[in-house]
């Protein structure tokens, strides 16, 4: 029967070789592609019988889908193609679906047996989101799918993202998956480590930031942060408003130790990178390289540059999105860099989706180290509850939630312990500087309280913060029955990792704590 097939554009540096007599007629494909109107990262939909879809291109090219973010386009591109391939299958063109069709369609796709792969609801309505967008763009009437309608929403929708990992247990992914050690803590032979502090770096920096994949994945060299707070355990720098869902400035805090791990990375395996890449002529042949002269420290800097050509150039920092920041060379020792932070192996910027398949790879690992043959032929949504709570299990925008968790324990527990307060002085106190949630909220960078609550911190929402913080129930009577050892942040997490669900921490990972051990 065959399939449809999506083909993203790539970006300019990364088409890759292609053929001297040309491809399908036409001599330089890049600038035909860009002469249709194509951008990098838009897709182009190929039927079955293998001819691009006139009328999905238009789609692609209105401004309807041109306004959505890239990662969007994306994202919205796969699910159309999902819809398209189970019409197709039913001999029945896109424009001619019903909604009885639809709804059939949602039917298979949430709840039907002979569906292995369901999805939740919060992917089903962000499906249903491409979906609508689709059809009303052709004006197909009446509307066969509708995200607005509540018979086309899932009444289940809960974000499927969401996963909290305990700072022990980050420790455990990370030696498990990203240091290569074994399930004794030695070193596996053979491991490659050629990109190891690169990526704990990462997700030590993500974890004590709790930026965006694509925040933390786009920055600069010159925007990690150095300015230190007054205690000197932190230093703050700025999001650029481009790299920002919410497209605002806003300020961000790191650990000093995680910027020391980011320092160390950058003298050593992001050197060799450079170096290596300079000595293959990598930089030499990259048509969008611009060399930055110049940033204005000022409230609103300014970078300013040279490109190849010799064509000057100027955007405020904070304006730049990470296709531009991609271009930006600084002048190094033995000369030009890129300004970009993290790189591949290759010396070249390594793109924000680029960490999935970190995260992805570092999760095998893990299986590898924590899950017996049997267990891990069958596919991680089919496993039993008691197979997949054998192994910790996170994605980029783990580190997110996690640093909220965290911090909004972290800011209680100080709370309790520096003020003492009643629970009256908690709300007069809350009323005059903010409570924790609030805090969590503005570092987070969300504008609304009620998402923190309700995405980033469901498991908690329902206990009051002194079943948060409280190990002893007599405790208010002044019994104490464990002593100043067990009220560590630790424990804290581990009390709360057996009260909530959704919470990874090594006391509720099966088989799981001879290896940890090593972790902590």
């Amino acid at each position: 029967m065959g399939e449809w097939w999506v083909v993203f554009v790539p970006d300019a540096e990364r088409w890759g070789p292609l053929p001297e007599e040309g491809m399908l007629g036409i001599r330089d494909l890049p600038a035909a592609v860009a002469d249709i109107g194509l951008r990098p990262g838009d897709p182009v939909f190929v039927r079955p019988d293998f001819l691009v879809d006139a009328d999905l291109l238009e789609f692609v090219l209105s401004p309807t889908f041109r306004k959505l973010e890239r990662e969007s386009r994306r994202n919205y591109a796969t699910d159309i193609r999902l819809l398209l391939n189970w019409l197709w299958r039913r001999g029945l063109p896109w424009r001619q679906a019903t909604e009885g069709d639809l709804q059939a369609y949602q039917e298979f796709r949430c709840r039907s047996p002979l569906n292995p792969v369901r999805v939740g609801g919060t992917k089903w309505n962000r499906e249903a989101a491409a979906l609508t967008k689709l059809y009303k763009w052709a004006k197909v009437s009446p509307l066969p799918v509708d995200v607005s309608r509540q018979e086309d929403r899932a009444a289940d929708a809960r974000s499927a993202r969401v996963s909290w990992l305990t700072p022990r247990t980050w420790g455990l992914w990370q030696d498990l998956g990203l240091r290569g050690l074994a399930r004794d803590g030695s070193p596996l032979p053979g491991w490659d480590a050629r990109t190891e502090l690169r990526n704990t770096s990462f997700v030590q920096f993500m974890l004590s930031s709790g930026l965006r994949r694509q925040e933390g994945g786009g920055l600069l060299t010159f925007e990690v942060p150095s300015q230190l707070l007054r205690h000197g355990r932190y230093c703050h720098g700025r999001v650029a408003k481009a790299l920002s869902r919410s497209k605002r400035v806003r300020t961000f805090y790191a650990s000093v130790d995680s910027v020391r791990q980011v320092g160390s990375y950058m003298e050593s395996e992001r050197a060799w990178a450079v170096q290596r890449a300079r000595e293959q002529g990598r930089y030499e042949k990259l048509s969008q390289l611009r060399l930055v002269t110049g940033v204005t420290r000022e409230l609103s800097p300014v970078v300013h540059w040279v490109d190849r050509s010799g064509v000057e150039g100027q955007r405020e920092l904070a304006l730049l999105d990470w296709r531009e920041r991609q271009w930006l060379f600084t002048e190094g020792p033995e000369g030009p860099e890129p300004a970009w932070l993290w790189l591949t192996e290759q010396g070249l910027p390594m793109l924000p989706d680029r960490w999935n398949a970190v995260f992805r790879l570092a999760n095998k690992q893990c299986e590898r180290m924590l899950l017996t043959q049997q267990e891990r032929e069958a596919k991680r949504l089919l496993r039993p509850a008691e197979v997949r709570g054998k192994v910790p299990y996170a994605t980029p925008h783990s580190t997110r939630h996690s640093f909220a968790l965290y911090m909004l324990i972290t800011l209680n527990e100080l709370m309790d312990r520096k003020y003492g307060l009643t629970p009256g002085e908690r709300r007069d106190f809350a009323q005059l500087y903010g409570d924790p949630w609030w805090l969590v909220k503005t570092l987070l960078g969300h504008r609304d309280v009620e998402t923190t609550r309700e995405h980033y911190l469901t498991p908690v929402t329902h206990l009051q913060l002194e079943s948060i913080l409280a190990l002893d129930a007599d405790r208010d009577s002044g019994k104490r029955k464990v002593d100043e050892d067990a009220r560590d942040m630790v424990s804290l997490f581990a009390q709360l990792a057996k009260a909530s669900a959704g919470i990874q921490d090594i006391d509720v990972l099966v088989d799981a704590r001879p290896v940890a051990q090593e972790s902590l």
